[in-house]
Order: structure tokens, then C-alpha cells, then sequence
């Protein structure tokens, strides 16, 4: 069977500062190798503009310049990697989620990037599953599913990014894997250190650990309509915001706001078939060493980075729109019923020659 070599771009909804390039060797099916990973930092501004579309439904001159700078990134960083393959991926960046209007936007030119970079690109990957029903959200469930093609079963990824993300793979049958966005990951947790401190992120959680959770806010929050919706379904990074949290101490609202990331995600598992054998975290968020040890703590399994199994956690997205990439190529499906909610098993993206 042929493989193909893969790179993969993400730049998270979390606006980390940086876009994820991974390469990956794969034949869209059950083999995945990865390659090579390289974080390409941009500055602030870049982060600011972007921010500034959020929530946008229609193009404008903000729209516009940020669509170019996103781009501009992405040409140099591809180009910075130096890496030749036989596609990219390119997921592009997130500005509005909104499935119950069968709307998402992904900035990024596809067109540009391919001509720039000489090699053929596969963008706009969540469309087809919304024209077909679908939350278009999550993807990366079938790479998911072929990274745990040899191991013990049932098994489960949380990917702890700006929103988190669940996979409930039960089996090796491709129609037994659910899933499903859980709630807020580190958005709400960054924002509140931005807001309060004017740091990006609280390191290993540390600044959370000194805390107390305020109890009834995380209850109230849980009461959300969101959390009592059957999967497949998906989330908009900006559903909640930190205001819940406005009259609490630094401290303890960045504890409310990680408790109300753990226990969403804790409350997804009654959402399974059956509790997985093992919950495997990937994401920024298991850099989040009192996060972990909450989500440890609240679940009757063993709780481990990804890293354990000899993965890169921080390449796990890019390595997923990598293998999206190929199985677009090869006519594959994307994302099924179980996964979004679409009406049948779904191919996607669209092909930019280089």
C-alpha cells in the first residue's frame, strides 16, 4: 500500500503564539509515523488581530488583513520547516464555530499557500461535513483511531485546547468511536491570566493550585444547556467568557475556571458506552500539571500525557490535519455520524495544486 508524506499546520483557537507544523508518513489508513515537529513562534500583534475577528460572520478590511497575516505565517512557516511532502494540511485559523447555524470560518488563503510553497494543499476541511449535517468539529478522531490502531481497547484522548475534545475509541471497528466537544479547555483559563496578570498561560497551573474553586459557580456553569445535549456535538471557543468569574480573587478564579475545564470534560465520560481502560491527554492543556492532577483525581482510570506512549503531544493536531490531508487525496472519509453528528460518513477539504 502507498504511503505519502504529510505536513500538517494548526494554529489553535487558544492563540498560543505559535502554528504547529508536523510532518507524518501515513498510508490514511492504520500506519502513522511521525517525523519531525517544529513550533513556529509569531508576535503578539498577529495574536491581537486575530482576536479581534472573533465572533465575525461576514468578511471585512479586519477580516481581510488578518486572513493575509495568517497566511504570510504559514507560507514562512512551511518554508522555515524545509521539510518537501507530498501534500499539506492546512486547517487554517478559527474565528467563528456557530454549528447550530452550520456555520465555521477558518482564515487562511489555500491557494496562495500552495503556490508559495510548491506543494499540493488540502484547506477548508469541515464544510463538507456541515453540508452533510454535521458539527463540522471535532476532526481529528480518525487520526486518533489509527494511533491507537494496535493498542489495548477501549481507550480515550482528551485534546485540551482552546475547547476540549473527546475520542471514545471502543474497538478496532471503524464505526465504534464517538466524539465530541467537552467544553471550555484553556481559553478561559488564558484569558483570565491575560486579563489579570498579562501572561499568556498559568505554568503548570500553578497560579490555579493556589486557589479555592467557588463551588457554586462551577455548579451553575455545569447547568449550561450545552452539557445536557446527547453527542456528537460541538463548541464556538467564545460560548462562555470570564466574566463568571469577575468579582473573584486571582487566585481563586483561575481555580473556578480549571475546575469548570475538568469537571466538563469529567461529566463527558457519562456520555460513553463504557469508562475507557485509559484516558490519554494531548494538547497544551497537559502542560498543566494541576489540571492533570484534578482530572486524575476525579476519574476511576489512569490519566497520562500522550508523551507516555512516545507521542508528541503539541504535534498531535498538526499531525491529524496531516493525515486528513492524504485520506482527502485518497477519497476517504473525514468524519462520520458518531463523530459529527453528520448524516453519513463524510469526505472533505479541498485541493490546491502547488
Amino acid at each position: 500500500m502507498s504511503t505519502y508524506r504529510a505536513i500538517g499546520l494548526m494554529s489553535g483557537t487558544v492563540l498560543d503564539g505559535e502554528i504547529d507544523v508536523a510532518l507524518l508518513e501515513t498510508d490514511g489508513y492504520d500506519f502513522v509515523r511521525p517525523l519531525r515537529y517544529m513550533p513556529f513562534p509569531y508576535d503578539s500583534e498577529v495574536r491581537d488581530k486575530v482576536r479581534a475577528c472573533f465572533g465575525k460572520k461576514e468578511p471585512d478590511i479586519t477580516t481581510q488583513e488578518a486572513e493575509k497575516l495568517v497566511t504570510d505565517l504559514h507560507i514562512k512557516a512551511v518554508k522555515a520547516f524545509g521539510e518537501e511532502a507530498d501534500v499539506i494540511g492546512f486547517h487554517g485559523q478559527t474565528i467563528t464555530h456557530d454549528p447550530e447555524s452550520r456555520f465555521t470560518w477558518q482564515l487562511g488563503d489555500g491557494e496562495r499557500l500552495a503556490k508559495e510553497t510548491g506543494m499540493d494543499v488540502v484547506y477548508d476541511m469541515r464544510q463538507a461535513d456541515m453540508r452533510a449535517g454535521g458539527q463540522g468539529a471535532p476532526l481529528l478522531p480518525f487520526y486518533h483511531r489509527a494511533l491507537f490502531a494496535e493498542h489495548e481497547k477501549p481507550v480515550a484522548v482528551l485534546n485540551v485546547g482552546g475547547v476540549a475534545n473527546l475520542t471514545y475509541v471502543g474497538s478496532d471497528k471503524p464505526e465504534d468511536i464517538i466524539a465530541f466537544d467537552t467544553g471550555p479547555g484553556n481559553a478561559l483559563m488564558d484569558d483570565f491570566m491575560m486579563e489579570r496578570k498579562g501572561n499568556p498561560y498559568d505554568k503548570d497551573g500553578v497560579f490555579a493550585s493556589k486557589g479555592q474553586a467557588q463551588t457554586h459557580l462551577v455548579e451553575t456553569f455545569l447547568e449550561h444547556e450545552y452539557f445536557s445535549i446527547m453527542p456528537p456535538k460541538s463548541l464556538d471557543r467564545n460560548m462562555w467568557s470570564t466574566a463568571c468569574v469577575r468579582y473573584a480573587s486571582d487566585e481563586d478564579g483561575m481555580a473556578t475556571l480549571l475546575e469548570m475545564s475538568a469537571r466538563s470534560a469529567v461529566e463527558a465520560f457519562k456520555r460513553l458506552p463504557q469508562m475507557p481502560e485509559h484516558l490519554y491527554i494531548a494538547g497544551g492543556g497537559r502542560r498543566n500539571l494541576f489540571l492533570m492532577d484534578v482530572l486524575a483525581g476525579y476519574l476511576p482510570i489512569p490519566v497520562d500525557s500522550i508523551d507516555e506512549l512516545g507521542w508528541n503531544g503539541d504535534a498531535t493536531e498538526a499531525e491529524g490535519f496531516a493525515y486528513l490531508a492524504v485520506r482527502s487525496l485518497m477519497g476517504e472519509t473525514l468524519s462520520a455520524p458518531t463523530t459529527t453528528g453528520a448524516a453519513h460518513a463524510v469526505t472533505g477539504g479541498v485541493l490546491a495544486k502547488g
